[in-house]
């Protein structure tokens, strides 16, 4: 299994100093990735936990204020990076040509990306998921070589359950991960309000690969416990 960590925009440099001698103490035997944000990276240090990114830019390097480049993640070690994130869609207006730049960008330097896809609850509620969740990868993915498309691991992430509590049932989990798993063969995450109490009910979904968690990521004695009961 894989548990993705995404701190946000959380944690100070002596808060995060703090915080990642707490989770080097967490005890699992499941693939460990923690993304901090962008001044954090630098502050990374483990040898049990790989590093990611939580974004990148769809340029390389040059005249690009305020942008990171995937060979500047590349330089400080960095493993994954997530892309396409939800957030970053609403509020940064990324589009889907955008994010497949990045992850053409990740791959030219060796980073592999955590493509999130998902659908708001007005898509949900209009049947319009499946639709929503196909266009996504369709246009971040399909011009990728087999190889390329192969490593790409997939965050689905319903976007009315980020930071709300509500979760989809499981029969709505495995609708989605099947319907994205008969198109794509790759590992599929759950992202969306996980946490050490839920963990028991969603671990029953089989097609599930791992979790993406944002807010139970800035606590590692609850997420101790997560990986204990996964």
């Amino acid at each position: 299994m894989i548990v993705a960590l995404n701190n946000k925009s959380n944690l100070t440099k002596t808060e995060f100093e703090k915080y990642i001698e707490d989770l080097n103490k967490i005890k699992t035997e499941h693939t460990m990735i923690l993304a901090p944000n962008f001044l954090n990276v630098a502050n990374f240090k483990s040898e049990k936990i790989y590093l990611a990114a939580q974004n990148v830019s769809s340029y390389e390097k040059g005249a690009h204020t305020g942008e990171v480049s995937a060979d500047q993640l590349k330089s400080f070690n960095v493993k994954y990076c997530i892309v396409g994130h939800s957030e970053r869609r609403k509020s940064q207006k990324e589009s889907n040509e955008e994010i497949k730049s990045k992850i053409i960008n990740l791959f030219a330097n060796d980073i592999t990306p955590i493509l999130c896809v998902g659908e708001t609850k007005e898509e949900r509620e209009t049947g319009k998921a499946q639709e929503i969740i196909e266009e996504e990868l369709k246009i971040a993915l399909d011009e990728l070589s087999q190889e390329q498309r192969d490593k790409v691991i997939i965050a689905y992430e319903p976007i009315w359950s980020i930071g709300t509590g509500l979760i989809p049932t499981n029969a709505q989990i495995e609708e989605i991960n099947k319907f994205i798993k008969e198109r794509y063969n790759n590992k599929v995450l759950y992202g969306g309000s996980a946490n050490e109490k839920n963990i028991d009910e969603l671990k029953k979904c089989p097609s599930i690969d791992g979790y993406l968690l944002g807010g139970l990521s800035l606590k590692p004695t609850n997420l101790q416990e997560f990986v204990n009961k996964l």
